[in-house]
């Protein structure tokens, strides 16, 4: 009997399975940059990216963030065919801005850096824009400026209350005094804005920074952060690296931002929505 069992086995086998061993699929799991726990991505994004461990509020995209805030199925997007042109005809080494605007069409993570039209949230009318960080890090240039002035003109012509998500690494250096030139264009436009009685909730999140730190996203009637965003003009190491001194632990953080009276509110992920709708109830807009 010991025999045929010997026989029974396959040759070279040694005690453990001779089938290749199958590999875990890439980017199922993920660190969390708070608390450094392992993260089951699905888990993650039904927690609308957030980190159930430390309350972490992951980089979302443009089209998540409408997905987010927007009843189902309510977004109206303003002018999705818009795009830069390349008034310098910018190049830097051997990649031309031409060629990083020519984008796959089915992407929506990659129309520009802004999402702006109408929308509902919790049943309440209003028009919403969101950038997109995942389109050269959320940089303000020529499109943006033009989808930002639109929903305001929108919002205007509509009696709508306007809820702007800024998420921007600063003015597109490749389109030079033009993306600069937004800043004054989208302030002139929340001037209007005001003037029509309209009411304007501005959400930061990380990072707000650079032009649009300096125009619109600090104009709000009322301001919003989600926990933890980096927020203000330039980043804080080269802040500390110009003036040679120590910044406060928390520096340009949402948290330091309330303390010190830049900010109206810091505002959990999950509860957004609700917050929203309440100030345009309480605004009676």
């Amino acid at each position: 009997m010991k025999s045929m069992a010997k026989d029974k086995k396959k040759k070279g086998w040694n005690g453990f399975s001779l089938r290749p061993r199958k590999e875990m699929p890439e980017g199922l799991w993920l660190a969390c940059p708070g608390c450094s726990q392992m993260l089951f991505r699905k888990t993650m994004e039904e927690n609308l990216h957030v980190c159930p461990e430390c309350n972490y509020h992951f980089r979302i995209d443009g089209p998540t963030r409408i997905t987010q805030l927007a009843d189902e199925g309510s977004f109206e997007e303003l002018g999705p065919d818009l795009s830069s042109s390349d008034p310098l005809r910018f190049t830097w080494g051997q990649q031309k801005y031409q060629d990083r605007l020519r984008v796959d069409p089915t992407d929506s993570r990659a129309h520009e850096a802004m999402l702006a039209g109408k929308a509902f949230i919790k049943g309440r009318p209003v028009m919403l824009a969101a950038m997109n960080f995942s389109f050269l890090g959320g940089s303000m240039g020529m499109v943006v400026g033009e989808k930002f002035c639109r929903a305001v003109d929108r919002a205007i012509e509509e009696k709508l209350p306007l809820v702007v998500v800024s998420c921007s690494g600063g003015a597109r250096m490749h389109e030079g005094v033009v993306a600069l030139q937004q800043m004054a264009k989208t302030s002139a436009a929340l001037a209007r804005f005001d003037e029509a009685g309209g009411l304007y909730i501005s959400l930061l999140t990380d990072p707000t920074t650079g032009g649009v730190a300096a125009s619109f996203s600090m104009l709000g009637d009322v301001i919003i952060a989600e926990p933890g965003a980096l927020i203000g003009f330039t980043g804080p190491r080269v802040i500390q690296q110009t003036i040679k001194i120590e910044l406060p632990e928390g520096f340009q953080r949402s948290e330091f931002l309330l303390e010190h009276g830049f900010i109206d509110m810091i505002v959990h992920r999950k509860d957004l929505r609700r917050e929203i709708s309440r100030l345009i109830d309480y605004c009676e807009k």
